[in-house]
Parts: structure tokens; C-alpha cells; sequence
């Protein structure tokens, strides 16, 4: 008997009616001879909602309470599921994290889901059950509600077909796949059929919003194949495996973009040893995420200027952390929010000469100043002026022919 984790997003119950339509692909699923696991997210625009009650109470609101707040959106879907299910006359009920239980370590609002006990759910889904979950969070050994981040739910699929030895894991979205590009502002972008570990990691990180990309690095680590699809139609989805499965025909996958960044440049810091380490330990302990890092040559070999990027919403607590560090000097701290990440990615690009000289030379041939550029074996992102960011990804799909 084929055991399987099906993850719905926050667009696939969105609605009552799209909740018994869940319901309805879920008990399909089970009539076909299948052990099913759900994992839902919290219904659409629920968690902005919660997110907004927050901010009205306090600007700093308590993270200890902010993960009691949001956790409850994915509870609520839960239920709903689970009742929709019994309706249909299946055998079904929800598991809250507490009672699996998750447990996680305890980072508020970006916790990890570090161990799963899952006798419960083998035993009910042994006695013919359909058991739900809810995504996005996790107790701690001390029992405190945890959250795993915005996304968090795609991980706590890909941890339960961890836990559980499931044969596979799909995530149910609306849309039909995973594409060469956002396909609601790039209309000729096209459905890829199969993609790699390594490809659909790096998109997820630059931007791409099909999967978060810790629930890909883990699927990865452990080589459990994903398939993503839509719940609205029956179409073939886009399957994720390993890289030695694929046969490529381009250099590169798709290209994505990304408008959450905003660069710092820390000016006039000592050029000398251990002064990057000085300016990144403390935002590493602080949990700021740190993307491309640039350093310019000094010309008085005294003094240089450190660039690098960081999430939009980490920009404050960024310059207060560096202006708060005694261990450094400088002169200035700028930042420029206004910026996008335009990345493209691809296997192919490692056998492909020419391919940073291409990407390039059709920004410049669009008059689109870079900024920033980072690289990876499969990679490459550049920063640019946001207002550029759509010229930009339609200039790259027709060069790297993915129109």
C-alpha cells in the first residue's frame, strides 16, 4: 500500500467550497488503495490577516505570542478539512502539532523542525484513516508553540514523508507546475516537466514562490521525490528528483526575480583582516539572512566599502546592529531599498561556456545597470533598479530561448 503526503496550499482552501473539493481529491486518493497524510496551510489571506491584528496591538509584538496568533490560521484549516472529510462519509481526523507531536527548537518565528513522533499517525492511518495536519508549526520540548516561517508548511510536508518513509510527497498549489518563469507576468513562460534538486533549490531561493526552499534541501537530502501540482485541474505537474535522472536540452531552467532585497554598503571600513567577520557575526546571531557580499578595492589600502544585501524587512535591525558593534569602524552606512534579484539557473550552465557573458550582454543591451553580482555553479544573480526588474526577466526568457 502506497503511502503519500499531500500538501495544500493557502489558494487550494481558500474557501469553504474549495475545502470539500479538497476533500473530495483526498478521498480519491484513499478509494484508489492509498495511506493518505494532508498537510494544510492556513486559508488565503488568513495569516496576513492575523499578521495585521498583530501590528495594531503592538509594533513589537511578542514573538512567543505572534506564533500562538498565526498558528492558529492552519488549525482552523484543519478542522474544517477534517469535518469536510467525515462529511464525504471517510474516516478522518486532525492532529494539532502538539498532539503528533512536531517538536522543533525554539527560534519564534523561524523555528526547525528537529523530530517528529509518529506512532499516532502510523496507527491511525493502520485502521484505515485519513490523518491532517496542519502545517507551519511545531512545539518545543518546553511546549511552546513554534512557527516555521512564511512557507513553513511545504517543510512540514517534506519532514512527515521524512518521518514516515512516504513514497511520495505532492504539493497542491494553484498552479499547474513549476515554470521557466512567473507565468503571470512572463505569459510564454513554459511548464517544466522535471527538475532537479539543485535547480529548484536555487530557484526557490532567489525568488521563485512554488516551494519554500528548506522543505527542497531537505527532500533533497533525503531523496524524496516531490511533484507539484494544481488542485484545480488534473494535469501532469512538474516532478523534482535528482540531478542524475535528467536529461538536458538547455543551459538554462528558468529565471527568477525577486523584489524582498535592499542593499547596505557599510563605507569606509578598515581594510584588515577580520573586519568582514566583525560586521556579519553579529547579524548571523541575530538571524539576518546576508545574500551577495561585495567588497571594493581600497586605493588607499587603509580604508574600503563592504556592499551586500539582506531581506527588505531586515534593513533596520541591520544598520542598528552595525551601528551598536564596537568592533568595527566606518564612516557611513548607506542602503537602497528600491532594488530586484534577477537570477537564472540551470544544470546545464555548468558544460555551457558563455553563459555570464550572455546574461550580461543582454542587460546591457536594455540599457539595465548591475548593481550586485553573485554566482554559483548553477547561478547567477545580479541586483538591479526594481523599475528594471520586468525588462529585465522577459530580455533573459528570450535570450536563453525559454519563450
Amino acid at each position: 500500500m502506497v503511502k503519500k503526503i499531500l500538501k495544500f496550499g493557502g489558494t487550494s482552501v481558500g474557501t469553504i467550497e474549495r475545502i470539500q473539493h479538497v476533500a473530495k481529491i483526498i478521498k480519491k486518493e484513499q478509494s484508489m488503495g492509498n495511506k493518505v497524510v494532508a498537510v494544510v496551510s492556513a486559508m488565503a489571506g488568513k495569516t496576513n490577516e492575523l499578521i495585521k491584528l498583530s501590528k495594531e496591538v503592538s509594533k513589537d509584538f511578542s514573538k512567543r505570542e505572534y506564533d500562538v496568533l498565526l498558528s492558529s490560521g492552519e488549525q482552523v484549516t484543519c478542522a474544517l478539512l477534517a469535518g469536510a472529510l467525515i462529511q464525504l462519509k471517510v474516516k478522518a481526523q486532525s492532529f494539532l502539532n502538539w498532539q503528533v507531536p512536531i517538536l522543533t527548537d525554539g527560534e519564534h518565528s523561524n523555528a526547525r523542525i528537529i523530530n517528529m513522533h509518529v506512532e499516532k499517525i502510523n496507527k491511525y492511518l493502520d485502521e484505515e484513516g485519513i490523518v491532517i495536519i496542519p502545517g507551519f508549526q511545531g512545539i518545543t520540548k518546553n511546549g511552546e508553540v513554534t512557527t516555521i516561517g512564511r512557507g513553513g508548511s511545504d517543510a512540514t510536508a517534506v519532514a512527515i514523508a521524512k518521518m514516515l518513509n512516504a513514497d511520495s510527497c505532492e504539493i497542491y498549489t494553484d498552479v499547474d507546475g513549476v515554470y521557466s518563469s512567473d507565468p503571470n507576468k512572463i505569459p510564454v513562460a513554459k511548464k517544466i516537466k522535471n527538475i532537479s534538486f539543485d535547480e529548484m533549490l536555487e530557484l526557490s531561493s532567489v525568488g521563485a514562490k512554488v516551494m519554500q526552499s528548506s522543505a527542497v534541501q531537505t527532500a533533497m537530502m533525503y531523496d524524496i521525490p516531490l511533484e507539484v501540482k494544481s488542485t484545480f485541474t488534473e494535469r501532469e505537474g512538474t516532478k523534482i528528483f535528482s540531478q542524475e535522472n535528467i536529461d538536458y536540452t538547455k543551459s538554462v531552467t528558468g529565471v527568477a526575480y525577486s523584489k524582498d532585497d535592499a542593499k547596505i554598503t557599510v563605507i569606509g571600513v578598515e581594510d584588515k583582516p577580520g573586519v568582514a567577520a566583525n560586521i556579519f557575526e553579529p547579524l548571523s546571531k541575530a538571524q539576518v539572512n546576508v545574500d551577495m557580499v561585495i567588497q571594493n578595492i581600497s586605493s588607499d589600502e587603509k580604508t574600503t566599502d563592504i556592499t551586500f544585501t539582506v531581506k527588505r524587512d531586515d534593513v533596520l535591525k541591520t544598520k542598528t546592529i552595525i551601528k551598536d558593534n564596537c568592533n568595527i569602524n566606518y564612516r557611513e552606512i548607506k542602503n537602497k531599498d528600491n532594488v530586484a534579484k534577477i537570477s537564472i539557473v540551470g544544470a546545464g550552465m555548468v558544460t555551457t561556456p558563455g553563459i555570464t557573458y550572455k546574461m550580461f550582454r543582454a542587460l546591457s543591451d536594455e540599457s539595465i545597470n548591475i548593481l550586485a553580482i553573485s554566482t554559483s555553479e548553477i547561478k547567477i544573480s545580479v541586483i538591479i533598479e526594481e523599475y528594471d526588474a520586468l525588462k529585465a526577466v522577459k530580455k533573459l526568457h528570450t535570450i536563453f530561448d525559454l519563450d
